[in-house]
């Protein structure tokens, strides 16, 4: 064939040539590029612009790296998730492939991500909050200033006369200013025949300060009633969205969301740590997760007509590794006993230090967090839901790649954090999407003719299918009979949807001839046991979190689920999976994102922003790895709808009906 691979062959001393790799690809013109011996074909791809999308973080567990050498020498680490047929064909991982000789090598067509952006008319549901008073509630302030202008007679330097006015026009008694600003103080100055409008940052715990740091200079003096404009942003591990707001009015102007590209080196946060380990692994997560943001940016300010350099403040939320991840930050020892942050509420960092391309002086405020898997995002949902608020115990939920869960009232709040893993989010399904346009949102199926009836988004023929769709699917399934309590398909029923695949028994939701993609949308065992373990943790969590506390779960006050896809899951549905407790429904409040709502509340009112501090200090980690106790409430939920009934009447008197 013209190659030659070595798999557990121990190497042979090699001398340290350099070889040529070329690439070839349905999607691009075929590229090279000069690596030494030894080098891993992952980092070759890198160095030569090609995407490989590795899931797993690098770790070759996940198999969806593979590529396929056509010529040339490499020596395999691992064949796991291999077949004997593919090494044959000359499959290999490019994570855990070394390059030994020039080599070719043919790169799959990559997992496309589709993307959705939220529309503006989901931001003309943003309302300010009650009372919100710019003057009052703002830690920024724009300031018209005239100068005297120097003379023979008064030969103050630049600085001094902009600091004068500062101190006897607003009352600031001392004020701070970068080194590109004071390199423009001059012209800047001159241009405006000593008039000046400077917008001020004054410190968000302090606002009633007499000190304030500069954050733009213009000349003459600019309209007083023009947007000051301000971003939330919210780092999730699947999704970044971004709000432009207004600060003046406190109006949202646009909302945007896009997959998080750090997706393509590891799923999860503890992929993304471990690659982020590895040589300029770290430097590679902190420049995709800013391409992301800067590209909403420019999404945003493209829909508003402004130019991103006039956005001077910035809230920013999320986990404990993706804040870590932006900022540079060693993350590795998150993921290690005793499972440490580096810091937990970083300090205020000028946007040009950060990397977000807004002003370069802007404010860049990142939120504080607990511990390491209880960050920024559960600090500002806790405050979005108002659980801070309440007299009664409530119970916050923050479902997504990573289950976070407080439990808790005004008086006291305890936290935990669980890893859920993508699959309610569309990942790590067969079939599985982002809920935008296309996506199975909602099933029915019939229990005597295991036809289904599903509820498209935007109409038309299916793409695949959404969080939503598959909790209301696994419930359908498992009430109908499909599934037995275990998750596994009846292969006895009469019905062609059942049918061998190629990882077991698999259930046809749409024939090829029904779908937009003109390929069936199934749900295989390995899906099912991945939205299996995902309600299992979630589950097992809050459970484990009640129980440390001596707190019965039947009289939570309120469910409040945050998290982009809990505003659409069907609460008997999830009940019905073992997602959610067995209790009546007008319990449960479903609010959307509230990670970024509460940095939007964050960014308007610097009350606010004490508040947040004010609830991370108050909360209580429980690390649930610390004994068996969440592995055991695991395994217990990894049944439909759990193994012990009782937990879940309701359940029960629907499966009676149905039998």
């Amino acid at each position: 064939m013209g190659w030659d691979i070595q798999s557990d062959v121990p190497p042979q001393p090699i001398s340290m040539a350099t070889h040529t790799i070329i690439f070839i690809s349905a999607e691009a013109k075929p590229k090279s590029v000069q690596v030494p011996t030894g080098t891993l074909l992952a980092d070759a791809a890198r160095q030569a612009g090609v995407e490989i999308g590795q899931p797993c973080g690098g770790q070759g567990r996940c198999g969806r790296c593979a590529v396929q050498v056509t010529q040339g020498n490499v020596r395999l680490r691992s064949t796991l998730r291999l077949s004997n047929e593919a090494l044959e064909q000359g499959y290999a991982l490019a994570c855990q492939t070394i390059i030994e000789g020039d080599t070719t090598v043919l790169v799959p067509e990559q997992e496309k991500i589709e993307r959705r952006l939220t529309t503006d008319r989901v931001a003309a549901e943003v309302r300010p909050p009650v009372g919100y008073d710019y003057p009052h509630s703002q830690s920024v302030r724009r300031i018209h200033l005239s100068l005297d202008p120097p003379s023979m007679d008064d030969q103050t330097d630049d600085w001094s006369r902009l600091q004068t006015a500062l101190r006897a026009q607003v009352g600031f008694e001392t004020s701070e200013i970068s080194l590109p600003l004071l390199q423009s103080l001059p012209a800047t100055l001159r241009a405006g025949e000593w008039r000046v409008t400077a917008i001020l940052a004054i410190h968000p715990e302090r606002p009633t300060a007499s000190s304030a740091r500069i954050i733009t200079l213009q000349p003459g003096h600019i309209d007083e009633y023009s947007p000051l404009w301000g971003i939330a942003i919210d780092i999730g591990t699947t999704t970044v969205s971004l709000w432009l707001v207004d600060l003046i009015s406190g109006k949202v102007h646009a909302q945007v969301a896009e997959y998080n590209g750090q997706i393509a080196r590891g799923e999860d946060v503890i992929s993304r740590i471990m690659f982020s380990s590895k040589a300029n692994g770290a430097e590679e997560m902190r420049t995709r997760v800013l391409e992301t943001i800067n590209g909403l940016l420019d999404t945003a300010c493209k829909r508003v007509q402004i130019d991103a350099g006039e956005i001077i403040k910035a809230t920013v939320v999320g986990n404990s590794t993706m804040i870590h991840l932006l900022l540079g930050i060693p993350a590795e020892n998150i993921r290690l006993t005793p499972f440490i942050t580096t810091i937990n509420q970083p300090p205020l960092l000028p946007a040009r230090e950060v990397g977000l391309a807004i002003a370069p002086d802007a404010c860049v405020d990142c939120l504080p967090g607990v511990a390491s898997y209880v960050g920024a995002d559960i600090t500002a949902g806790v405050l979005a839901s108002g659980q801070n608020r309440l007299e009664e115990v409530a119970l916050f939920l923050d479902v997504g790649t990573n289950g976070e869960i407080v439990l808790g009232s005004r008086d006291w709040l305890v936290t935990c954090a669980c890893s859920a893993g993508p699959a309610f989010e569309g990942a790590g399904v067969r079939n599985g999407m982002r809920a935008t346009t296309g996506a199975i949102e909602d099933v029915w199926i019939n229990s005597e003719t295991y036809e289904p009836v599903f509820r498209v988004i935007g109409g038309g023929k299916p793409k695949g299918i959404c969080g939503s769709g598959l909790i209301a699917l696994l419930a359908e399934m498992f009430v109908a009979g499909i599934l037995d309590k275990a998750g596994s398909v009846k292969r006895d029923l009469p019905t062609r949807r059942i049918r061998e695949g190629n990882h077991g028994g698999e259930y046809v939701i749409a024939w090829a001839d029904e779908t937009e993609t003109g390929e069936d949308i199934v749900l295989s065992r390995v899906d099912v046991d991945n939205l299996m373990r995902a309600k299992a943790a979630i589950y097992a969590g809050f459970s484990v979190l009640a129980e440390q506390v001596g707190f019965i779960l039947e009289d939570v006050h309120k469910v409040l689920i945050g998290g982009s896809f809990g505003k659409y899951i069907n609460v008997e549905k999830a009940v019905q999976i073992g997602l959610l407790p067995d209790i009546p429904w007008e319990r449960f409040d479903f609010l959307g994102n509230t990670a970024v709502r509460g940095a939007y509340q964050a960014l308007l009112d610097w009350r606010e922003r004490e508040r947040v501090k004010q609830i991370a200090s108050q909360m209580t980690y429980i690390e649930l790895s610390a004994d068996n106790t969440f592995y055991e409430a695991f395994m217990s939920a990894m049944f439909l709808p759990h193994t012990d009934l009782g937990r879940f009447p309701s359940v029960s008197a629907v499966l009676n009906k149905s039998t």
